[in-house]
C-alpha cells in the first residue's frame, strides 16, 4: 500500500538480530507490491481484480491456520468488534483498489511515496477518534509532506503509465488510498486491544475481499480469460507484498516499538523506486526525488514525537 505494517504494543523483550532481518525482509517484500501491480497493468488485467486478488489470495492463505489454531478467539468476537471489523475491512478494501489504480496514471514512486503518508492523517484523525493531541512536531510534519506532495504532482512525465499519463488524478487516487489507510490503522487501534494479530487480519483482509470481489461481479469485470503473466502477478501480490511483508513486520513488532517498525516501513518507496528503475525504466527527476525527501521527512517527524510505554504486548 504503498503498504503499512499493523499497529501492536511495544514490549520488554530483548530484540537480538531476528527481528532486524525480519523487517529487512519485510520491507523488501512490500517493496515488490507497486511492480507487480503495474506489470499485471501491462497485461491489461483490471485494478479493482489486482486489488480483490490481492486480498483474496491473502485471506485464503491464512484460513487454514486461523481456522485450526484460533476457533477459539473467533467465537469470543463480540457484534460490537464484528462491525468495527467490517468498517476497517471496507476501508481496506478501498485504500487497494484506489491505490492500485493510482498506478495506472502515475509513475511508481510518486504513488507510493503519496500513499505512504497514510501516518500524518492518524495523526489528524487521532485526536477527533481517540483523543489523542496532535503536537507541533506533527503539525510541522504535516506541512513538510504536503509541500513534498506539491512538488512530486510537479513533477512531470516520468515513467509510463498503461493508462492515460495523468499525474495529478494518480497521486489523487494515491491519497485517497493513504486517507483509507488511516482509517483502517485508527479502527484497528481500537480492535487490536481485544483481537489477536492474526484473527484481527484474517478477518479484515477477509472482509476486504468479499467486498472487492463484489463490486468486481457488480461492474462485469473480466476475471477469466487474462494473460497467464497477470495470474501469477495476482498471486506473487497477495504471497509476497501481503503474507510475507506483513507478517514479517507483525513479527518484529512482538520485540520492537512500534513506532520504530512504522519509521523502519517508509522504507517502501526507497525500494520500490530502486525496483522501479531497473524492472520499469522509471527513473526519477530532482523535482520527484526532492519532493519524496520532504514527504518522507515530514512522515518521521510526525510519528516521532509520541513516546513509546513499554509494556506487555497483545498475542
Amino acid at each position: 500500500m504503498a503498504e503499512q505494517a499493523q499497529t501492536s504494543q511495544p514490549v520488554l523483550a530483548a530484540p537480538g538480530w531476528r527481528p532486524y532481518s525480519a523487517l529487512a525482509a519485510g520491507v523488501l517484500a512490500v517493496s515488490t507490491a507497486a511492480i507487480f501491480i503495474r506489470l499485471a497493468q501491462n497485461e491489461d488485467a483490471p485494478s479493482l481484480v489486482l486489488a480483490a486478488a490481492r486480498l483474496s489470495v491473502a485471506a485464503l492463505a491464512l484460513t487454514p491456520l486461523v481456522l485450526t489454531r484460533y476457533r477459539a478467539e473467533l467465537r469470543r468476537i463480540k457484534w460490537s468488534d464484528m462491525k468495527w471489523a467490517l468498517a476497517s475491512g471496507l476501508a481496506l478494501g478501498l485504500h487497494f483498489a484506489a491505490w492500485i489504480t493510482s498506478l495506472e496514471y502515475t509513475a511508481v514512486v510518486n504513488s507510493v511515496v503519496v500513499v505512504t503518508t497514510s501516518p500524518l492523517w492518524v495523526a489528524l484523525l487521532a485526536p477527533l477518534l481517540l483523543n489523542e493531541k496532535l503536537g507541533r512536531r506533527a503539525l510541522l510534519g504535516l506541512m513538510l509532506a504536503l509541500a513534498g506532495g506539491v512538488l512530486v504532482s510537479l513533477s512531470g512525465d516520468v515513467g509510463d503509465p498503461p493508462k492515460n499519463h495523468d499525474p495529478l488524478l494518480g497521486e489523487g487516487l494515491a491519497l485517497v488510498g493513504a486517507l483509507m489507510a488511516a482509517i483502517y490503522f485508527v479502527i484497528g487501534r481500537r480492535l487490536r486491544a481485544r483481537l489477536g494479530v492474526m484473527v484481527y487480519i484474517w478477518l479484515v483482509y477477509s472482509v476486504a475481499a468479499v467486498l472487492l470481489l463484489i463490486v468486481v461481479a457488480l461492474a462485469g469485470l473480466p476475471v477469466g480469460g487474462l494473460a497467464g503473466e497477470a495470474y501469477l502477478w495476482m498471486l506473487l501480490m497477495g504471497l509476497v507484498p501481503q503474507l510475507i511483508g506483513h507478517s514479517a513486520f507483525n513479527y518484529a513488532l512482538g520485540f520492537l516499538p512500534a513506532a520504530y517498525v512504522s519509521l523502519v516501513v517508509l522504507g517502501e518507496p526507497i525500494g520500490s523506486g530502486i525496483l522501479a528503475m531497473f524492472f520499469l525504466g522509471e527513473w526519477p527527476v530532482p523535482l520527484q526525488l526532492a519532493g519524496s525527501a520532504l514527504i518522507l521527512v515530514g512522515i518521521i517527524a510526525a510519528t516521532t514525537e509520541q513516546q513509546v510505554e513499554k509494556i506487555e504486548p497483545a498475542d
